[in-house]
């Protein structure tokens, strides 16, 4: 009897091991499901974000359209250019950072979200001059550009024609023409990107039933422009850090590459475990690095 009473708790204890280890092995392999089905973030396309209530906004006419813009905190200006077929609301998370320590301008490129267009045919020397327009409205007379795609484009531009009016210039995902840019087609991502853009255009714009046609002109741009040389990248004088994702899956990483090759002292900057869409998908590490640079150039 006495052997059969000490004998109990030790199967007891043995069995109770046993559902131990299996409640730990089964948590892990729960934890490494669901690891595995989550997607990394350069393949995710987080919701856009909105844009801070601010008082200080408006339209400024120029060469046939309307630009809007709106204004956040105070300090040196800080001017925000928005991608091809975005708005400023893509700015969204960086604004309310950034404003903190800076005078922090928002505008939407002519055609895009709130801005108007007319006919004439888009391209990035008229966005420039678009952004001189509203700098000159505002009263602006040098600030640092903050650009994300085509609004990357642009600040090279403006470093380029504009030296006098830019402090500096932080390019994502820009390039230098149009074979700089993958094919596109088999982009799951950019993909969810053209899915959205229409619903947005017709949220914001003053034509919201003319995206087809907005879509056709931005295309056409895209096909032939931008033309920028190892004579004209090495003409700019001015700082500027060429930014990009590790998993950009719009603008070739050789482009990348050779922007930032000819751009004297210019610096390179890839973002980690992110694609063209940083902004939206490590949007504390995109602020981070643009304060960076900000921080650089006093």
């Amino acid at each position: 009897m006495a052997k059969a009473a000490t004998s109990f708790p030790c199967r007891h204890r043995c069995s109770l091991r046993s559902l131990i280890l299996f409640c730990v092995l089964a948590a892990v392999w729960s934890i490494n499901t669901a690891m595995a089905s989550e997607k990394p973030r350069w393949r995710t396309l987080p919701d856009t974000p909105e844009l801070p209530a601010t008082n200080e906004q408006g339209f400024v006419a120029v060469k046939g359209a309307k630009i809007w813009y709106a204004i956040y905190g105070s300090g040196e200006p800080v001017i925000m250019l928005h991608g091809g077929l975005a708005n400023s609301n893509y700015w969204g998370h960086q604004v309310p950072e950034l404003a903190k320590l800076y005078q922090v301008i928002v505008m939407d490129s002519r055609g895009h979200g709130r801005s108007t267009r007319d006919k004439q045919a888009f391209s990035y020397d008229l966005m420039r001059s678009d952004v001189i327009a509203v700098m000159d409205h505002l009263r602006v007379s040098k600030g640092a550009i903050i650009g994300w795609s085509d609004g990357a484009i642009i600040g090279l531009k403006l470093a380029m024609r504009n030296p006098d009016r830019v402090s500096g210039v932080f390019a994502f995902g820009a390039n230098s023409d149009p074979s700089g840019m993958y094919d596109l087609s088999d982009s799951i991502v950019f993909d969810q990107y053209l899915q959205r853009t229409p619903d947005e255009y017709k949220d914001l714009s003053a034509t919201p039933g003319e995206y087809n046609e907005f879509l056709h002109q931005m295309e056409a741009m895209w096909s032939s422009q931008p033309y920028m040389t190892k004579r004209d990248l090495r003409s700019i004088r001015i700082p500027v850090w060429v930014a990009d994702g590790d998993h950009e899956e719009v603008i070739r990483r050789k482009d990348t590459l050779f922007i930032a090759d000819n751009i004297p002292n210019s610096g390179l900057l890839i973002q980690p475990e992110v694609s063209h869409f940083s902004l939206l998908q490590a949007p504390q590490q995109f602020t981070e690095d643009v304060l960076r640079f900000l921080r650089a150039l006093r």
